[in-house]
Parts: structure tokens; sequence; C-alpha cells
């Protein structure tokens, strides 16, 4: 059917890029010259079970993410470019495979999508990390509190052998007083006993 002159030509380049397991990302080019406010984009699995359209007006993005895709399935997508006065014809169909589960996970290759992918890994291990050292810093604890009850022990015992120590001398000390106390006596009454006798 003849497109409306004012409408905007077709986008352009389509490609699929970033495959993963379960996005990718699609890209295009707008011919120079053309106003062009947004894009919709046309994406069904060739087994036919899922379609989705998408679109978005007062944006220049030349790219965007698919997202909640199936793993190891085929996908087609056709782009359309929004124009003040319409949408222009569709784009050709581009076909593409999103990855396994399994695939996502060597990042050797240099691409986008691996980037992508270990910006994800060092998430990961951000996490990681960051429970390896709650449980650090929780055994840290257990060992000072572990450490501090056995000094409260150690003190504890140390004032019960003082406590002891302080009653053995007083006991001790208090025997030769009694004696003492008693030799003084006996001197008293001895020359009180004289002076009655003379």
């Amino acid at each position: 059917c003849p497109t409306h002159p004012d409408r905007p030509p077709s986008p352009v380049n389509v490609t699929v890029t970033q495959l993963k397991a379960n996005s990718a990302t699609v890209s295009w080019d707008v011919p120079e010259g053309d106003v062009v406010i947004g894009y919709a984009i046309l994406q069904q699995r060739q087994d036919g079970q899922m379609q989705r359209f998408i679109r978005e007006v007062n944006t220049t993005n030349r790219a965007c993410v698919l997202w909640d895709l199936a793993e190891d399935a085929d996908y087609i997508i056709q782009v359309q470019s929004i124009g003040l006065y319409g949408e222009s014809q569709a784009s050709k169909r581009v076909h593409f495979r999103t990855l396994k589960e399994t695939d996502r996970l060597p990042s050797n290759s240099s691409n986008q999508g691996d980037i992508t992918m270990e910006g994800l890994d060092k998430d990961r291990q951000l996490q990681t990390g960051e429970i390896i050292i709650i449980v650090a810093v929780l055994l840290m604890w257990a060992a000072v509190i572990a450490l501090f009850c056995r000094q409260y022990d150690i003190i504890k015992d140390n004032d019960s052998n003082n406590n002891k120590e302080k009653t053995k001398p007083s006991s001790e000390h208090s025997t030769p007083e009694r004696p003492s106390g008693g030799l003084l006596r006996s001197k008293k009454k001895s020359p009180s006993v004289n002076i009655i006798e003379v």
C-alpha cells in the first residue's frame, strides 16, 4: 500500500545486539532529514506463542531493550518510525535467537553484552562479599563476647581467691593477739598482787 507523503520512511540497519538468555537490544537508524518523534517495535516468537508491541513517543532513542524473553527461543522483530503525521512502514523482519541460560556464564569475548554480564557478575560478587563481611562481623562479635565472659570468669575467680586470702590472715593475726593480751593482763595482775602483800 502506498505511504502517506508526510510519514517518515522505514528504519534501516535494524540489528540485534547484547544477546542474552532473557533479553536483547535492538537498534536501528533513521534516514537524515526526516522528523521522527518515536518508534514502535513489533516483537513475536517464531512459534507464535507470544507477541508484544512496544511504542514510545517524544524520544530520540534509536535503540530499545527487549526484556522478559524466553531462553533459547527464536524471535522476529520489526521496527517502525513514528513521525508527526503517522507511522512509517515496518522495517524488514529481523530474526534472532536468545541464548541458553548456561551460555550467560562465560564472558571471555569482548562484545557489549559480555561487558554488561561482567557488570552483573560484579554485582553478584558484591552481594557475596557483603554476606562474607556480615558473617565475619558476627563471628568477631561472638569472639569478643566469649572473651569477655572468659575474662569475667577469671576476674570472678581472682576475687573469690583474694577474699579467701584476706580471711586467712585476719584469723592468723587474731590468734597471737589473744595470748599477748593475756600476757599483758597477767603482768598487770602480778604487780597488784605484790602491792597487796606489802
